[in-house]
């Protein structure tokens, strides 16, 4: 069969594209926007890019054509697709139909850290020698793609039966305004946390609460929910209707359920129903990655995995790109690349990184492009998100609404709270200019987007040397 995407630069439509390929499937694909990773990865696909969205793209007669939800009405290829009635299916609902329909889906959701999480879970699985397939927003450096089908099992018996992917809360389609994940029909589920986000699509954190709902409906009465014990939305997620076991991770000492304990050099003791498991030592930093870190044991042992040997295989995991990836050192100055992007991120990410340095200075340099944070819903929550950062270099340009790539307000006004440890910026090599200028050897530089962020990262590097 041959499918063209639209969208496929997404990291969720790139993945899905890679495991359609290696289905044995003609894949095509166009998108308006391209940056690495993912366009790095399906060149080496060998997966054929089309610049935008021109309608004489039907002229390559597909068999289907795989719509992402960047994808709106007015769309000129959609339209002409619409138009000529030729067939068409939202990523997520090809995924359900094709890839999972008879595998053992282990999905992680969550406002924060559904991509680290699922990168854990699948690399404990590789290294109990599980070979699962899976899709994930991101590049796991211990597999070094984002998606696959299924890895070698050990006795040879053909692919996997085990897949972990991302489970998104964001819509669908145009045409299928629910939620990713209800596609995915997950045997386990990892509900990792639970915050208003995507104000795009979502009037307030009921509404949030409400598709979680519905992801906990699919779950079936021998599968197995892992929830934050510290999330109150979870709760009340739970409490409107539980069929298949609970397990509670992050709980308190002498609760039931999965808790940990921290030492003071950065490791960690598991302890599940009061029963000490082992110590995770790791290179990684932050409550929020130790908290991953137990649901991905917890859901791992769900299939089989002893939490003995999951611990063992954290010792080996190598994170993600783009998660306080560090991408080069210069004249004494580190540059790090993080996707924060909503403002708990940004403030965990940038008190991870303290953890780390100690009283090294940190310069933060954000780009606020998530719909959200576009919108302006959490601007407010900006300077305390950025408290533990010694200089902030803020860049975004604030438009009127039809440029989507604009701020919808003021991002100086915002960043004001911080006095002059803040600066914001509608030019890029201002911004760079501005970082050179403060920066001093033994500076670490974080820049956080979710985006390309016009490859400042290397602008900043050359900057530098």
């Amino acid at each position: 069969m041959h499918i063209h995407i639209l969208g496929i630069c997404g990291t969720f439509m790139g993945g899905l594209a890679v495991l359609a390929k290696e289905a044995g499937h003609k894949v095509t694909g166009c998108d308006a926007n391209v940056y690495p990773p993912m366009s790095t990865q399906l060149e080496a696909q060998g997966i054929a890019l089309i610049q935008g969205f021109d309608p004489e793209q039907v002229q390559l007669q597909p068999d289907l054509f795989i719509i992402g939800n960047v994808v709106s009405r007015g769309n000129p290829l959609m339209e002409e697709i619409l138009n000529r009635g030729l067939p068409y299916m939202s990523g997520p609902q090809w995924m359900g139909q094709h890839i999972l329909h008879d595998r053992w889906v282990l999905a992680v959701a969550g406002t924060h850290g559904k991509t680290t999480t699922s990168a854990m879970l699948a690399w404990i699985l590789e290294d109990a020698g599980y070979a699962p397939g899976f899709l994930i927003g991101g590049v796991p450096m211990n597999f070094g793609i984002s998606a696959r089908l299924s890895g070698a099992t050990a006795d040879n018996s053909g692919a996997s039966m085990f897949f972990v992917i991302e489970a998104d809360e964001y819509d669908t389609a145009f045409f299928d305004k629910r939620s990713k994940f209800v596609h995915y029909h997950a045997r386990t589920a990892i509900l990792n946390n639970l915050e208003y986000d995507h104000a795009d699509i979502f009037p307030d954190l009921a509404a949030i609460e409400t598709q979680f709902h519905h992801l906990v409906r699919t779950v079936p009465g021998i599968g197995r929910l892992l929830v934050n014990a510290r999330e109150p939305a979870l709760e009340r997620v739970v409490a409107r209707g539980c069929w298949s076991e609970r397990e509670a991770f992050g709980v308190a000492a002498g609760q039931p359920g999965w808790g940990l304990q921290t030492h003071d050099d950065g490791s960690f003791d598991i302890v599940f129903e009061g029963s000490l498991q082992g110590t995770v030592r790791w290179s990684l930093s932050g409550e929020h990655n130790r908290l991953n870190a137990l649901a991905a044991i917890a859901a791992a042992r769900h299939v089989g995995v002893p939490a003995a040997l999951a611990i063992a295989a954290l010792g080996k995991f190598e994170n993600v790109k783009r998660r306080m990836e560090l991408r080069g050192t210069v004249n004494g100055v580190a540059v790090y690349d993080d996707f924060a992007h909503h403002p708990t991120a940004i403030a965990t990410t940038v008190a991870g990184l303290r953890k780390k340095i100690g009283t090294a200075r940190i310069l933060a340099v954000l780009e606020p492009r998530s719909n959200t944070m576009k919108l302006g819903t959490m601007k407010d929550a900006l300077p305390a998100s950025l408290a533990e950062a010694d200089l902030v270099f803020g860049y975004g340009a604030k438009g009127n609404a039809s440029d989507k790539n604009a701020l919808g307000w003021d991002l100086a006004q915002a960043l004001a709270p911080l006095g002059a440890r803040a600066q914001a910026f509608d030019d890029l090599a201002a911004l760079v200019a501005a970082v050179k200028l403060a920066a001093q050897p033994g500076d670490q530089v974080l820049v956080m987007s979710n985006g390309g962020f016009g490859g400042v990262h290397q602008q900043l590097l050359d900057a530098l040397a």
